[in-house]
């Protein structure tokens, strides 16, 4: 995955999807600590940014960062929503022990039940993670937040493992949002 880095507008673009180099979240700057694209096979399903408050190279110093992050998630190409939220829990399974994860199933479910309620996502579609300290896990689908946050910082976490853990639902993406610049 190729950055693109246009000094003069602070943004990076990866395949057509500008992400911003700096943004705010809550109040607080975020900086872009890395961005590259999900490959299946050799297709190009979307391209994601990690915004944190300074930067990170390992999963840990991400999670375990105070004050709020973000991951944005833009798509490439369409999938199916309610399939995006299947394979989501799968990437949180794969990288988690069975009695961690079974105390995350309400969460999970109501995560699958936000996706299922979704149009399918089409190229230019965006979703967000955002950790926002003393309110959650924060999942915002084209725009519009969905329900209530999620409480447990655990589930962020998770939600993180997914792009960042031992089993990374692309390994040259988790590298590229691990890249700290």
């Amino acid at each position: 995955c190729l950055l693109s880095f246009n000094s003069p507008a602070a943004t990076v673009e990866i395949h057509g999807v500008k992400m911003e180099d700096k943004i705010q979240l809550h109040g607080s700057p975020l900086q872009l600590n890395g961005a590259g694209t999900r490959y299946k096979a050799i297709f190009k399903v979307y391209a994601a940014g990690l915004y944190l408050s300074k930067p990170a190279t390992t999963p840990d110093e991400v999670v375990n960062q105070p004050g709020p992050k973000r991951l944005s998630v833009t798509m490439l190409r369409t999938i199916d929503s309610k399939e995006l939220g299947k394979l989501l829990t799968r990437g949180m399974e794969d990288n988690m022990d069975k009695a961690a994860m079974s105390k995350l199933i309400p969460g999970l479910v109501r995560m699958g039940e936000i996706f299922a309620a979704q149009k399918p996502l089409v190229e230019g579609d965006n979703f967000l993670i955002d950790w926002v300290p003393g309110t959650g896990s924060v999942i915002t689908v084209k725009g519009q937040v969905q329900g209530e946050p999620f409480k447990e910082p655990e589930f962020f976490k998770a939600l993180m493992w997914i792009w960042l853990g031992q089993a990374p639902a692309d390994y040259k993406l988790k590298e590229a949002l691990l890249a700290g610049k």
